[in-house]
Parts: structure tokens; C-alpha cells; sequence
């Protein structure tokens, strides 16, 4: 049986600069995804809090909390990890370059704060330096038919998940792709940590995908493929 992806939270940008908004004009959060393989229940960017997204899991797809066996990161960012506390019994995945690049950030980030007396900063650093402890190197194959796909660019060690099957290969892209609007300009995603890796890693996904989870938007058709 194929893998199965199910949006169960549309995410959003602060500003989208392909409708004409130049400044924050609401609260950035991240597509969360349900992928269901087997008996892998996989929650992917859980970015809404804890309150929120429990009941949007229940609502769109019928299960709770303590039923999702894997939660996957895109990115480390923390507006892609908000509600992660509500899936303790789960098993945190995050690319392995992602986590050794964002963990050595906040380690020096955490020492710097120390020496600075920074107490409230030092609390702040300590929870994201838990939270990346707490997370393990993804595997190349989650469970069957769901792929790491690596996407490098708009955060050092960015990955997705590609889940390949007989009739379309959907692409789980997170920020590599993070709109249908950047989709269809061709235009990664502003900021980005590597411009030039961005763009390879948004050209690799409209190379191998046929559907696409936006990493701020919905699940839409490539365009550039022919189906």
C-alpha cells in the first residue's frame, strides 16, 4: 500500500510579496502534514501550538496526539516546531545536517548569553537547545515509500519528504517551495540561509515532483510536468 499525505493545517507567510505586502501583516506559520504509511503516522512541521493543533489533527484526520508515531522537520526554525510538545511519545526527525548546523548555532548562541548574564535569554536558548537534543538524525527511508529528500538553502540542512508511487511522486518541499505563487515565479523563499543552494534545491523539486506541499501554502499540481 502507497504512502498517503493529508494537509492538516495550511500555513502561511507574515508577508507574501506576491500580493503586494512589504511588512509583517500576520503571524508566519508553517503547512503541517499527515503522512501515513503502514503503521507510520507521520506529523510533519507541527507549527501551531500545542491548543491548536491537537484538535486540527482530530478534525482532519480522525486521530490524537498519542497516535502519531514519527514527527518530522523540515527545518528547525522554531514557527515549524510550536505544537511539537504535544507529541512526546513520538520520535523527533530532522536531516542530520540541519541538526548539527542549527545545534552548533545555539550552543554558541547559549554560551554567549551565559556570558552576557542574559538570564531570560538563557532560559529562551535552553528549551531550543532541549528541543534539538531531543531530535534524531532522519534516516534516508522513514517507513515505506516515504524518502528524506534533501533541499538545502532556505536553512543549511532543510529536507523533505518524497513519496514516490505508480501514478504521481508527491514532494513534501517545506520552505524550498513555500507558496503556489512562488511556484509559478520560479522564486525560493526570502530570506534564505544559500541563495544559490535554494535555487538547485527548488529546481530538484520541480524536476522529480508532480504534487507539492507548499511550505506555506497547500498541496498543488506542478505545472511543469506533464501528467
Amino acid at each position: 500500500m502507497s504512502a498517503t499525505v493529508r494537509v492538516i493545517s495550511l500555513g502561511t507567510l507574515a508577508a507574501n510579496p506576491h500580493w503586494g505586502e512589504r511588512g509583517a501583516v500576520r503571524p508566519a506559520h508553517a503547512t503541517t502534514s499527515l503522512v501515513v504509511a503502514g503503521n507510520a503516522k507521520i506529523l510533519v512541521d507541527p507549527s501551531l501550538p500545542p491548543q491548536v493543533i491537537v484538535p486540527r489533527l482530530v478534525e482532519r484526520a480522525g486521530i490524537g496526539p498519542d497516535e502519531i508515531t514519527h514527527v518530522f522537520l523540515t527545518c528547525l526554525h522554531p514557527t515549524h516546531r510550536r505544537g511539537i510538545l504535544a507529541f512526546e511519545k513520538a520520535q523527533w526527525l530532522v536531516c542530520e545536517r540541519e541538526r548539527e548546523a542549527i545545534g552548533i548555532q545555539l550552543v554558541a548562541s547559549l554560551k554567549e548569553a551565559h556570558a552576557a548574564g542574559d538570564d531570560d535569554l538563557v532560559k529562551t536558548l535552553g528549551h531550543e537547545v532541549a528541543v534539538v537534543q531531543r531530535t534524531v538524525a532522519a534516516p534516508d527511508r522513514i517507513a515505506a515509500g516515504v524518502d528524506l529528500f534533501p533541499l538545502p538553502g532556505a536553512t543549511p540542512g532543510l529536507a523533505g519528504l518524497l513519496l514516490p508511487t505508480t501514478g504521481a511522486t508527491t514532494l513534501i518541499a517545506g520552505d524550498a517551495v513555500a507558496t503556489v505563487e512562488h511556484l509559478a515565479a520560479g522564486q525560493v523563499i526570502s530570506p534564505c540561509y544559500d541563495l544559490e543552494a535554494a535555487r538547485e534545491s527548488f529546481s530538484e523539486a520541480l524536476e522529480i515532483a508532480d504534487w507539492i506541499v507548499c511550505g506555506r501554502d497547500n498541496i498543488v499540481p506542478n505545472q511543469s510536468r506533464r501528467f
